[in-house]
């Protein structure tokens, strides 16, 4: 897919929440694609919800999303030429542009109440026929309105749907769609407040922006046949629509609260890293066509193309996320992750809130050791307790067992004589320590080194053995190897 004239997309989110990890991905398939095209990426706010749209919510995406790394080229803070670029500060525009509606009678005003309308959809439910608008105010004369009006009753702005019409459409992802507009009923455009509705403010946001494709989520398909027929009423340009796989749950639900983090905030409170996600929310609903499953920014943009979204919906699969960023963490330096696991590590008791040039050495030490292991900085707490908590804790039976064999307690016990007397505790000396009694003992390392690791740190496996002791320090070594061993005496 090629552009025709300047390539300008557009990512519209409500600011009733966070940044919702599905909405993430909206954004960064309009990214890759304006990258791609060397066109623009809008940053619009539909914030007509006065009830539920908040400017922390705003905030809080727009943080997200600089997060992410994905940056616009207009919006509320950068400006534009189409500004303002929050719909609760366009409503002139959309007030002229009902007035077009209603005066070429592809709108009309209608009166009917809530209890009305619930009325009617009940009645039509109870015969089988899916609920649309009766068309009940569709042609009231100039003196019925008036009467309307005098008993107090504020009237909606309707659109009047033509009937008996197929509404077709490409679509760039799903090819071909249809819909019959019988089936969708005369809609409100325009709410008993002056506010309008999202089928309609979005219609007049992207045609007056210049919007060129709309790339966004399944879930909007069934409101672009509303759409094409309002830009077909005022007579301007439609732009391209493409409509990606919806994302769901392991459980192949809708993705919820109850499948884990959702939103983008959380992840970066757990600590995963940017680029893995945005190279994980690439994968979703898009196919690289190649077994590679890791992408650098640059990568993605070039690879990138609406060809190869799939129609199906992907499935959030934390694991191969979890895969993904570990391969980040791997790729990214102690301090980093340091960073990311700081907070997570204070709470836990482990480190201070303030901590001395001293213990911040101390940290970056232990990190090198464990973020090899980490799906996520979080994790670090369970992978770092072994070098803050010197209360051993066997993992398992299995672990005390092995602890227990006579061989593998002689060889431990051997270890911490020889500890003991040791001036010099780096890993070259404990390694070579080490070797020495598996000749003496006659053991196979693995009767010497895991029973060693489980009398220090209580599991079977982790770090590398000759580095977490030099960490912990002999004293602390020896009263850990002694506690363990007296536990099993």
């Amino acid at each position: 897919m090629l552009p025709n004239g300047e390539f300008r997309v557009r990512f519209a989110p409500s600011p009733t929440g966070p940044l919702h990890i599905g909405g993430a991905r909206s954004a960064l398939f309009n990214w890759l694609l304006a990258k791609k095209y060397s066109g623009k990426l809008i940053l619009r706010f539909e914030d007509t919800d006065r009830a539920r749209s908040t400017l922390e919510s705003e905030e809080n995406i727009k943080e997200s999303l600089r997060w992410l790394g994905l940056d616009w080229d207009e919006g509320p803070d950068t400006g534009g030429a189409f500004a303002p670029y929050r719909q609760s500060e366009r409503l002139d525009i959309y007030k002229e542009y009902t007035e077009k509606l209603l005066e070429n009678k592809s709108a009309y005003y209608c009166y009917c109440t809530e209890k009305e309308l619930d009325e009617s959809r009940q009645k039509q439910m109870a015969q089988g026929i899916v609920p649309v608008y009766s068309g009940n105010c569709r042609n009231l004369t100039a003196q019925e309105q008036q009467k309307l009006k005098d008993g107090g009753r504020v009237p909606t702005v309707r659109f009047k749907v033509p009937e008996n019409r197929q509404v077709i459409f490409r679509d760039l992802v799903r090819g071909t769609v249809s819909f019959e507009s019988n089936g969708l009923g005369d809609f409100v455009v325009v709410k008993s407040d002056g506010l309008p509705v999202y089928n309609y403010g979005v219609v007049l946001d992207d045609a007056l922006m210049k919007v060129s494709h709309v790339i966004r989520a399944e879930e909007h398909l069934s409101n672009t046949p509303r759409q094409i027929l309002i830009y077909e009423a005022l007579g301007i340009d439609m732009p391209e629509f493409g409509h990606v796989s919806l994302i769901l749950g392991s459980d192949r639900s809708k993705m919820s609260k109850r499948h884990g983090a959702t939103s983008v905030e959380q992840f970066k409170n757990l600590g995963y890293l940017p680029d893995a996600i945005v190279n994980f929310l690439a994968l979703l609903g898009w196919s690289p066509g190649k077994e590679e499953e890791i992408f650098s920014r640059n990568e993605l943009v070039q690879e990138f193309n609406i060809d190869r979204m799939a129609k199906n919906p992907a499935v959030f699969d934390v694991d191969k996320l979890n895969w993904i960023n570990s391969h980040y963490m791997k790729n990214s330096t102690p301090e980093l992750i340091a960073s990311l696991a700081r907070q997570h590590l204070v709470e836990a008791g482990f480190i201070s809130e303030n901590q001395t040039d001293e213990e911040h050495a101390h940290l970056i030490k232990i990190i090198g050791e464990i973020k090899n292991y980490l799906n996520y900085a979080a994790e670090a707490v369970e992978y770092t307790r072994i070098f803050f908590r010197d209360d051993v804790e066997f993992e398992n039976d299995e672990a005390r067992q092995i602890l227990s064999d006579a061989e593998a307690f002689k060889a431990v016990s051997t270890f911490k004589d020889i500890l003991a007397s040791m001036e010099e505790v780096e890993p070259e000396n404990i390694k070579t320590v080490l070797k020495n009694i598996t000749k003496e003992l006659k053991l196979n390392g693995k009767k010497v080194y895991m029973p060693l690791r489980i009398a220090l740190t209580g599991q079977m496996h982790g770090p590398e053995l000759v580095n977490i002791i030099p960490i912990i320090g002999k004293e602390r070594a020896l009263s850990r190897i002694n506690a363990s061993l007296k536990e099993l005496s």
